[in-house]
């Protein structure tokens, strides 16, 4: 079976569970606080950025150093285990399937319920910015080109983090300790992202990079920007040697 197909099969099992649900819940919870407190969006004078900038800003804060890692966190759990209810995972390497291409296909479906989950964000930054725009009758949407550019810089600079959170859930068969080591990963984010050695810390990654674009808006503030060497290398080290050990390790468990 092909790879294309397999991921057409995990899609499938994707829209049958309440992953969705999660995210949206996820969601929208986190963009309430921005709306109720739009007004201190007028505050910020002395760090030099507009309302409108802040408005994006916060919120898209409060979702890539928490909120989105969090929810990913769960929902790479979740992918996982949908293989070991009814004995799913038994079942599917009974058949002539590729374990390296079933592992690749749940991580590339990881990959794309982050998208899904960084555009409902985008779409409820939206809606909430054209309620507090009501509220303040102040303008505080921004152009969709550089909010989608955020977006997607946010996206690329999670799938390490997202490989990682893969490995764990793959080499930890009971659910609550990869989940409780990835939330005890998530937290430092906010510390690391003020050393040299933020490069070496993916789940720092989606944070670092919202907050150097805070540092870009806010003219009396500022923040370390990214250098692509060595952040890049690392990177792709980080997410190809995770994902080689997660193809690895796939199955292992019900194959002894």
């Amino acid at each position: 079976m092909s790879l294309k197909s397999l991921i057409g099969i995990e899609y499938t099992k994707i829209r049958r569970s309440k992953i969705g649900v999660i995210l949206l819940l996820a969601t929208c919870i986190l963009w309430i606080p921005s709306i109720v407190n739009a007004d201190l969006n007028f505050t910020m004078q002395a760090e030099g950025i507009t309302p409108e900038n802040n408005f994006f800003i916060q919120g898209f804060m409060a979702m890539s150093w928490f909120m989105f890692p969090a929810t990913m966190l769960v929902s790479t759990v979740l992918i996982n285990q949908t293989e070991r209810k009814n004995s799913g995972m038994l079942k599917m390497l009974s058949m002539p399937i590729s374990i390296w291409r079933l592992c690749l296909a749940k991580y590339v479906v990881l990959l794309t319920l982050a998208a899904l989950q960084i555009m409902m964000s985008v779409g409820m930054y939206y809606i909430s910015a054209a309620i507090a725009s009501q509220t303040q009758e102040y303008n505080l949407l921004l152009s969709p080109l550089f909010v989608c550019k955020e977006a997607a810089l946010i996206w690329l600079s999670a799938i390490p983090m997202l490989a990682i959170f893969w490995l764990l859930t793959i080499c930890i068969q009971t659910p609550i300790v990869p989940i409780g080591l990835g939330f005890a990963s998530i937290v430092p984010s906010v510390l690391i992202i003020n050393t040299k050695f933020w490069f070496a810390y993916p789940m720092a990654y989606p944070f670092f990079f919202i907050t150097s674009e805070y540092g870009k808006l806010a003219k009396n503030l500022t923040t370390t920007q990214a250098e692509p060497i060595p952040w890049i290398p690392t990177a792709i080290f980080i997410t190809l040697v995770c994902v080689l050990l997660s193809c690895i390790r796939f199955g292992k468990y019900e194959r002894r």
